[in-house]
């Protein structure tokens, strides 16, 4: 769990640096390569507490697009 707060870290300056708000080297292949430790990260920790992430998901994304429509907001958040 440390080493994904960690590299969610490393993300956040990445994104920075990809906005223009810091310097940073690495570009695109940085944010590929932190972007797939984040999402190992997430797997592993889903794995250990057996969660079913697509399930979770599937939940989480059903709830969101739920609260967004009884705003009235016409942005959708999956595709389709």
């Amino acid at each position: 769990m440390l080493g994904f707060v960690g590299d969610v870290g490393d993300l956040a300056k990445i994104v920075m640096a990809q906005e223009g708000a810091r310097d940073m080297p690495g570009g695109r292949p940085a944010l590929e390569h932190e972007l797939a430790d984040c999402l190992w990260s997430v797997l592993i920790l889903a794995h250990r507490y057996n969660v079913d992430l697509n399930a979770a998901f599937l939940r989480t994304m059903d709830g969101l697009d739920q609260s967004i429509t009884a705003r009235g907001t016409t942005h959708a958040l999956r595709p389709g």
